[in-house]
């Protein structure tokens, strides 16, 4: 379903300075983009995402015979709650291996020596890896700027997906980064972050900003940014960050454009999350499987990183 347009001539309910072409898709208020977050289908005003986070609403349904009610119990996600924990998570578990290390030079710490993503580990057996490496960090800058940018990229992209939809993809860009470390790095490279879901992020929210007809520009001068310093400054892990960059726009699009898919008589709230979160699900299984298929065919010789 394509966004409802407004008339030319029309404002944003809550920018009257701002003229719009489109509206939402529940209760039919001009909106700009700005004011707008996207739904499993279509795209609603923020107050109607407020609303729906408690309450059972009815939505247009697509038949061949016109508009029909649906009814269904939508949650979203009033404040950035996921975001929250995943920063309080990171930050806990920073905190444990610098108490384990007895400083802050945690990479001497157990927990980070027996967490962190190298290759030959896993090929080894050690699959832990591939999800705890994720939430280690090698240095209290290392973690600082991977919060901050957890912090800005997540708190309007949970509004906008709502919890259970933001929490997948971050998942599936995590994994889709050690799917890729697991392809190209070799076995004795080190790593660990949360920038490969962090990057996922930065994918989802071009797909997002595309979906509401938003000019991408920002974003990806944003992503190459990025892109080109994971290429030129030694130490950081372009495969994670590409991978995760990949998984996490194509999680997002499961969500937002893979339910236009559907015809136009099956186009309801229920098809589209069972549509969006199938596709989600074949994404994450994707990237473990990915990681565990270099792990169990690789026949090479095996360096690890001792200390």
């Amino acid at each position: 379903m394509t966004i409802p347009t407004a008339g030319p001539t029309a404002v944003c309910y809550r920018h009257p300075d701002r003229p719009t072409a489109l509206s939402c898709t529940r209760c039919g208020r001009p909106a700009c983009p700005e004011c707008l977050r996207p739904a499993a289908v279509g795209a609603h005003c923020v107050d109607c995402v407020r609303d729906q986070g408690t309450q059972q609403v009815t939505r247009p349904g697509f038949g061949d015979r016109g508009v029909r009610p649906v009814v269904a119990r939508v949650r979203t996600a009033r404040r950035p709650i996921a975001t929250y924990t995943l920063i309080a998570i990171n930050v806990a578990v920073f905190a444990y291996t610098v108490y384990a290390a007895g400083s802050f030079d945690v990479q001497i710490s157990a927990p980070l020596l027996h967490g962190e993503l190298v290759r030959g580990n896993v090929i080894l057996g050690e699959y832990w890896r591939l999800l705890t490496a994720g939430f280690l960090h090698y240095s209290l800058i290392h973690l600082a700027v991977n919060m901050v940018s957890l912090y800005i990229l997540g708190r309007d992209l949970e509004i906008a997906l709502g919890i259970g939809r933001f929490v997948m993809v971050y998942m599936i860009a995590l994994f889709g980064g050690s799917a890729a470390v697991m392809l190209l790095q070799g076995n004795e490279t080190r790593s660990a972050g949360a920038s490969g879901a962090i990057y996922g992020l930065m994918g989802a929210m071009l797909v997002v900003v595309l979906r509401l007809r938003i000019s991408p520009a920002p974003v990806l001068t944003i992503i190459a940014i990025n892109l080109v310093m994971s290429f030129t400054i030694p130490g950081i892990s372009m495969a994670a960050h590409v991978g995760g960059l990949i998984f996490g726009a194509a999680a997002t699009a499961a969500f937002i454009f893979a339910p236009r898919l559907l015809p136009a008589s099956g186009r309801s709230e229920s098809a589209a999350n069972i549509v969006g979160w199938s596709g989600a699900a074949l994404l994450l299984v994707t990237a473990i499987a990915i990681s565990v298929i270099v792990a169990v065919t690789y026949s090479g010789p095996i360096m690890v990183y001792i200390r």
